[in-house]
Formats: structure tokens, sequence, C-alpha cells
């Protein structure tokens, strides 16, 4: 797994899974560019942050049309709903989550396929959940979307397949990331509560996430397309 010079572009870079994405790159001698609402700690000589919201198209266009080529798009921000179901759901929580989670993918998607096309090669991996696969893990808007995310990863590789471009998504469980941090408040009743009924027993830590990013980002899943990788501990196991 040798990235030395790819060019690596990451949304949600600031932290948790985006952050630990960005550190295993530029690790293995890549180039990497972070988007995120936030400013960045990462201070690595490879490494280029861009502070902006993926909600924003013209953001997201006017950057990226500075890129030459781009190798990689790991699509990785994303916010929670606080598992409310769908009566307390209104339309701005809805409108929100939608905008970060899908909107924001699609816009960095359109804007970064233009630079890949071209060269018949490219890779793209989305941040899915097993909230895009089962009920249980988000709220009904958080939910919806993850959903969303999967049909959309699925719909993108069958359109551009065949143009060079591989397309993946991960689908994590209980991953340890500040997203998460409300679980382990006070005595942290639902952290505890998550690892026992995780049949590992135990959260993920962000980096175990990103092993698996640098796996699909790799020529060792170079037949791999479509494909929704669950990293949940054995949750949907049960």
């Amino acid at each position: 797994m040798d990235f030395k010079d790819k060019i690596v572009v990451i949304t949600g870079a600031s932290s948790g899974i985006g952050f630990a994405q960005v550190q295993a790159f530029l690790k293995k001698g890549a180039i990497v560019y972070g988007f995120d609402l936030q400013e960045s700690t990462e201070n690595h000589k490879r490494y280029i942050h861009f502070v902006g919201s993926v909600t924003d198209p013209t953001f997201i266009e006017q950057k990226i049309a500075q890129f030459g080529r781009i190798d990689i798009l790991c699509n990785t921000a994303g916010i929670l709903d606080s598992y409310a179901p769908s009566l307390e759901t209104d339309e701005a929580l809805w409108d929100q989550i939608f905008n970060v989670n899908i909107k924001g993918m699609y816009f960095m998607t359109n804007a970064v396929l233009k630079k890949m096309l071209p060269h018949k090669a490219g890779i793209i991996v989305n941040m899915a959940s097993i909230a895009g696969i089962v009920a249980g893990g988000g709220g009904a808007a958080y939910t919806a979307s993850k959903h969303a995310v999967v049909g959309y990863t699925k719909q993108l590789s069958y359109d551009y397949c065949k143009e060079g471009i591989r397309i993946n998504a991960i689908a994590p469980g209980a991953i340890e990331t500040p997203m998460t941090a409300a679980d382990f408040e006070g005595d942290g009743e639902m952290a505890k509560w998550v690892a026992k009924e995780t049949p590992a027993g135990r959260w993920a830590k962000p980096e175990e996430v990103a092993n698996v990013t640098l796996f699909l980002a790799s020529e060792a899943s170079s037949y791999m397309h479509a494909t929704i990788i669950p990293i949940d501990g054995g949750w949907m196991n049960k």
C-alpha cells in the first residue's frame, strides 16, 4: 500500500475518522488535501487544509478547480441526528442531515469526477454507516441519509466503473470519535451499553476505519466495485 505522491482529498478531515485517514495516507507518502469546517492540527509538509463547508458548491468547485489531478477522494464528512425519530425530526434537522451527509457528498464527488475522468482513473471511498444497512444506528434522518449514501455509491459505481473510476463505501458501527463523544459523557452508560451489545465487546478506533480506507484505495482491492464494507465489531451479525 504505497501511496507515494498520490493526490488524496478527504472531507471531514479535522477530527475523527477523517483525521485518521489524513494521517494514514500521509504515512504512506501521499499528498493530502483536507476539507472541513474547522481548522486542522495537522501540520505535515504534504498536507494542505481548506476551511469551508461541503454544502457550499461554489467553495467546492473553486478549490477543486485548482487541482491538476486527483487520485483518491474520501467522502468522510458527516453529522448525527441524536437518534431522533421521525415525529421529533423537524424539517430543519432533516435538511441539515441530508445537506451534509448526502448533498455535500454529491457536490464533492461531481467536482472531483471532472478531474478523474480525463485520466480514466480514480478511486472514491464514501463513508456510509451500518445505519445505511439496518435500523437502529441513528435517527430517522441519519438512517435515511446513510441509506442514500449506500444507494448513491452503487449508482456511481454502475455509471463510472467502465470509465476507470473505482467506487466503494465503508459502513462503520461504533467508532470512538468526537462525533460520538456524547455517548461517553457522565458515567458513560450509553458507551458501556454499546460495547456490551457489540459482539467484539468494544468500540473501534478511527485508525481501524482508516486502515480499511487504505485497502479500498490500494491495488489490493482492484476488483472491488460498489462494495459496502461494514466495520462494526460483528454488530449486524446478531
